[in-house]
């Protein structure tokens, strides 16, 4: 399996859709992704460097099953979970990756936020092996 996370950045979230392919090229799964914004990898207000990562399936003790994102340079504790908030007057990450299946201002705060991201997740779950490789690329910046 191959993930891919395409992000466009804005000034105060970063948006991504993630896709997994299987051996064949073949799409097996695509949610959309919620980050804090790119502040040069600061721990707990920005997002992680683009790269290419090893994934872990874990339980987290905080947010239960989810996924931890390996040898993130100068970053810990980096996990793929669910949430739905990046900014705004309610927040769900201090630079891990939230997942759901769509963009929408879900508590009318003025900004995007992910939505079904329990659902989502567990697909994610379901789908993804226990160990996979993410790679994390621009697809472009927004004001």
């Amino acid at each position: 399996m191959k993930a891919v996370l395409k992000r466009v950045y804005s000034n105060r979230e970063t948006f991504g859709s993630l896709i997994a392919t299987d051996d064949k090229g073949v799409k097996i799964f695509e949610c959309k992704t919620l980050e804090l914004p790119n502040k040069g990898n600061e721990r707990k207000i920005s997002c992680i460097p683009e790269g290419t990562y090893e994934v872990h399936r874990v339980i987290s003790p905080s947010k239960g099953k989810c996924f931890s994102v390996e040898n993130v340079p100068g970053r810990s504790s980096i996990l793929i979970h669910k949430g739905n908030f990046a900014t705004g007057v309610k927040v769900d990450t201090l630079g891990c990756i939230l997942v759901g299946s769509k963009f929408s201002d879900a508590n009318a705060d003025g900004f995007l936020d992910v939505v079904e991201s329990t659902i989502t997740l567990d697909k994610m779950l379901k789908l993804f092996p226990v160990k996979f490789e993410l790679i994390i690329k621009e697809d472009g910046v927004q004001d």
